[in-house]
């Protein structure tokens, strides 16, 4: 049983301007101190199934025993006691998507306390990419020293490492690639860090070694058990111990989101931009555009919701759609599709598409609610989820996956189903939205107390801690065994 850790556009007015202008020298201080878990969001791809999420603060022993978990604390770090020791990041890719950037995160938290951080990368393109480049560089101006996935390096650093993190199930290959003959010494000292949902990495290939890492890492219930039912059904193989981590904010995010003038000026500065007004209701995605994250979906309802508007005569403010994570340089057929539909429906004035870029706030400041329409089983989390709600905004979810875990639906927000069957459940949620601001308003000071509550970094910073003791203790009494 997975455990779970306590853990057409018109003209903006002149005022805005004013503002902007006013506040332009440090503007970009401002968006330029956004930390990397203010980046995760943008660049989930389609490759990557997501990142996956209160008061259900317990630690689930065993089956039918419940403990209850220590409280958080204010102490300056749950992680201090990781302080000299050696940890070997494994990634399967260095990029701008959910799985290295956690790990990335993950890495710094590990340095700020102290800890000897290194990184290899299992999938990397001979050729120069100003991306790997940027990041690789960002981990060594910490501290974290990044070398080859294949060399002799990697094999003696495992070897003597303390603890040894596989990031996403793919991660499972470098293990008999490199190590060979010395993966039964590495293995006891082993947390896989999975966030997959897709069944084709349910592959003997990658997970065989899954039953005897000490532990596996998963960041929503859901994942959990669909990780456990499907190993043994499919591979004949057992999960591991797992525990379940929901994620959390950054504290710089955090500073953005409740910065009310930081916000008014990045308000003003991305709605002139669109050219959208400030009283105009803008509803957004803020994923990489891919058919798994239901951008097509979301269109379809705000299409049908603006029928609906039209047919009951309803006075509502100006509606807008905004799909940020657009990539027209790929030139994606469904990209295409996004666009011919939008072309179709005579809704050009009312769609925006934003290529994607390295800061969420920006734009969490400039909405009034996000829609989190992931398919097939959702996000294994999704970290844009608690990032909206940190920006005190209503989100309109699939009840799907992780999201279930961070919505609460009625209060923080509305859940609809998934598919084609969702789209209709989905125009009567705008609509309501659209036209109550005192609901939208107060899903979102809700929501903004669950983040609050349970999806801060310190709240991660703890959950990972706790499953870190018992990885190292496992670990210490597997090698004097």
């Amino acid at each position: 049983m997975a455990k779970q850790l306590q853990h057409s556009h018109s003209h903006s007015n002149g005022s805005g301007w004013a503002s902007l202008h006013f506040h332009k020298r440090w503007l970009l201080p401002l968006l330029l101190m956004l930390s990397i878990s203010t980046l995760i969001a943008f660049f989930i791809r389609s490759a990557f199934d997501s990142s996956c999420d209160r008061s259900l603060l317990s630690v689930l022993d065993k089956p039918g025993n419940v403990k209850s978990a220590s409280p958080i604390g204010n102490t300056p770090s749950p992680l201090a006691f990781m302080k000299s020791k050696l940890v070997l990041l494994v990634s399967h890719e260095l990029s701008l998507s959910g799985g290295p950037l956690l790990l990335m995160e993950l890495a710094f938290l590990l340095r700020s306390v102290g800890t000897k951080v290194c990184w290899i990368t299992i999938q990397k393109t001979s050729e120069a990419d100003g991306v790997i480049y940027s990041l690789e560089h960002k981990m060594l101006n910490r501290g974290v020293q990044v070398f080859s996935a294949k060399g002799q390096e990697a094999i003696d650093t495992a070897l003597k490492s303390d603890l040894v993190v596989l990031n996403t199930a793919v991660a499972g290959k470098w293990l008999d690639t490199v190590l060979k003959e010395n993966v039964p010494r590495v293995l006891p000292k082993v947390l896989w860090w999975i966030h997959e949902m897709r069944g084709h990495y349910f592959k003997l290939d990658y997970v065989k070694h899954l039953p005897l890492v000490a532990g596996a890492m998963i960041d929503s219930h859901v994942t959990a058990e669909y990780w456990k039912n499907r190993t043994q059904e499919r591979l004949r193989i057992k999960m591991p111990e797992t525990y379940v981590v929901h994620l959390g904010n950054s504290k710089e995010l955090m500073e953005v989101a409740e910065d009310s003038v930081a916000k008014r000026v990045l308000r003003e500065h991305v709605r002139e931009s669109l050219g959208v007004r400030n009283e105009d209701l803008l509803f957004a995605i803020i994923n990489s555009v891919s058919r798994g994250k239901g951008q097509d979906l979301f269109l379809r309802s705000f299409y049908e919701s603006l029928q609906l508007i039209q047919e009951k005569k309803l006075q509502v403010p100006t509606m807008h759609a905004v799909i940020v994570g657009s990539d027209m340089t790929a030139q994606t057929k469904f990209e295409s599709e996004l666009r011919n539909f939008v072309v179709l429906k005579k809704i050009q004035d009312r769609v925006h598409f934003v290529n994607k870029t390295l800061t969420v706030a920006p734009y969490l400041a400039a909405i009034d609610v996000l829609v989190q329409n992931s398919q097939a089983r959702g996000e294994c989390f999704g970290r844009i989820t608690i990032e909206a709600m940190a920006f005190q905004l209503p989100v309109l979810g699939t009840a799907a996956g992780g999201t279930t875990e961070i919505v609460v639906n009625g209060t923080t927000g509305l859940l609809h189903p998934i598919g084609k069957e969702g789209i209709t459940p989905l125009a009567k949620n705008i609509v309501k939205l659209a036209t109550h601001v005192e609901r939208r308003l107060t899903m979102g000071k809700r929501g903004y107390e669950r983040v609050k509550e349970m999806f801060l970094e310190h709240h991660m910073a703890h959950r990972i801690a706790a499953v870190l003791k018992e990885v190292l203790h496992k670990s210490k009494t597997s090698s004097h065994s």
